[in-house]
């Protein structure tokens, strides 16, 4: 945890507000014309309109982006009728939960009736029954920093339940009692180690206590939902902090199981690196290594890349702890906890495949690796090479000075072949010297099973000895069907 926040609990100084204010200022006039004229057009129909939540939380902090959420007492369809003649584009997703979407020239807006929800014990899908008051919209939200609302035009601030203080302060409580809260909505709890990370708060520990009791109730939400924050909490800016907070409270044995279990247990006799600990160190140093903005592959396949240890853990005679295969191991697990989260084929093979690889690089050793090794390991990495790149750099952790600097120095070189190879032989897109048209005509054959054979077997000459040119590789395409004739 943050050394920062070690003093989150005091009250804030009327300084720290006073600053947290001039922010929400500078904020709200900026997206002022929009929200001015919305809620204007509500006034006109008589019904009223309030900046709410994230938006008003975010606009405090100084960083509120064009993503606008509204709330007000008037039901879906007649938000729709004002919005429709103003709205650049409308959407009714979320109308079943009473919530409409509109776009209005760069800013995306939510406008959501005042309502409460609750889930009944096997239900997962919340309840939805509208509210009348803005506070009584606003005690049915998540956390006191997400409980502040504007409202519009007049810009009257409304904080009923203490969230400026708490905002100021850095912490998350809840408005009303946590077990409540999470009795309404069980995902607020894995909410709330989102908001740690992301905002780097801390967590009161009523809240903590209660997520700790109540983890069990995460069963009633659905998967999909669950996937849909774990992610939230993985592209932050401090996904550590959060995954500290799941497997803490046991949050984790219910969401990603695996990440716990890596907390394997050390003796004085078989001493091996603590893998839970390490592999937060690499989700931290493959995060380092991006270059175009949070990358949910990469963090994914970092925070995974060892869950194969714990099976695979062995005790040698000579005191050493081994773990061969755990990255086979790793794979298949990654792919089935990640099903199981509802994740799409795509992510779940991009992810899965570089488990698989993430140790590919420790047979270079000390450089001696043939031409033929490399084509191979960028043929398998295939478009994922690049993140195998970050994730072998990030799977070192050692405080090992010589060591570390050692594994990085072999691993430049290995990209330098790379590259020079990449240039010689467009290795992005290694095939035969001859496509199937070409062994056909060569062989005199039509097409079948054989052609299938002759074309791997074209590959892995070309894997084995680089470009053999046309005449090289159909005199190697005759000997091979010789040799099968024979």
């Amino acid at each position: 945890m943050s050394n920062a926040n070690n003093d989150s609990l005091t009250p804030p100084s009327t300084n720290e507000l006073s600053q947290v204010q001039r922010r929400a200022v500078s904020e709200l006039l900026r997206v002022s014309p929009v929200a001015d004229d919305l809620a204007r057009r509500f006034q006109e129909a008589g019904f009223t309109l309030a900046l709410v939540g994230g938006s008003v939380r975010d606009a405090l902090l100084g960083r509120l982006g064009n993503d606008l959420d509204f709330t007000t007492d008037a039901r879906p369809d007649d938000v729709l009728k004002i919005v429709r003649p103003w709205a650049d584009a409308v959407w009714e997703v979320g109308i079943a939960f009473g919530t409409v979407g509109c776009r209005k020239s760069d800013f995306e807006i939510e406008i959501t009736t005042y309502r409460s929800e609750a889930y009944d014990r096997t239900s997962r899908k919340p309840e939805v029954s509208y509210g009348d008051s803005i506070e009584q919209d606003l005690v049915r939200r998540d956390f006191t920093v997400n409980a502040m609302a504007v409202a519009l035009p007049e810009k009257e601030f409304i904080d009923p339940h203490n969230g400026l203080e708490d905002l100021a302060a850095r912490v998350l409580r809840t408005p009303g009692t946590p077990e409540d809260s999470f009795s309404d909505d069980p995902l607020r709890m894995m909410r709330a180690a989102r908001f740690a990370a992301q905002l780097d708060f801390e967590v009161a520990p009523e809240v903590v206590e209660a997520m700790t009791a109540m983890a069990d109730r995460l069963q009633i939400v659905s998967a999909e939902r669950v996937r849909d924050e774990l992610n939230k909490l993985l592209l932050s800016e401090n996904p550590r902090k959060g995954l500290r907070l799941l497997v803490d409270t046991g949050m984790a044995d219910l969401v990603l199981p695996e990440l716990p279990a890596l907390r394997l247990e050390s003796d004085e006799h078989h001493r091996h690196k603590d893998v839970y600990e390490h592999s937060l160190t690499v989700l931290e140093q493959a995060i380092d290594l991006e270059e175009n903005g949070p990358d949910l592959v990469l963090r994914l396949a970092a925070l995974l890349h060892d869950i194969g240890k714990p099976r695979t853990r062995r005790f040698e005679k000579d005191g050493r702890v081994s773990f061969h295969h755990h990255e086979v191991v790793g794979a298949k697990m990654t792919k089935a906890r990640m099903t199981k989260l509802k994740y799409s084929n795509e992510l779940i093979k991009d992810v899965s495949q570089l488990v698989e690889l993430h140790l590919r690089f420790h047979g270079y050793g000390t450089g001696e690796w043939t031409d033929s090794a490399v084509r191979r390991y960028v043929r398998d990495a295939g478009p994922m090479l690049e993140r195998l790149h970050k994730l072998t750099r990030s799977d070192c952790t050692t405080r090992n000075k010589r060591k570390a600097n050692a594994l990085s120095r072999a691993y430049d070189g290995l990209e330098e072949r790379i590259a020079r190879l990449q240039e010689q032989e467009e290795l992005d897109s290694i095939r035969p010297d001859l496509d199937g048209n070409q062994i056909m005509e060569i062989l005199a054959v039509g097409p079948g099973p054989q052609v299938g054979k002759a074309y791997k077997h074209l590959l892995e000459l070309r894997l084995e000895h680089g470009p053999m040119g046309h005449d090289a590789a159909a005199a190697a395409l005759k000997e091979w069907w010789a040799a099968q004739e024979a």
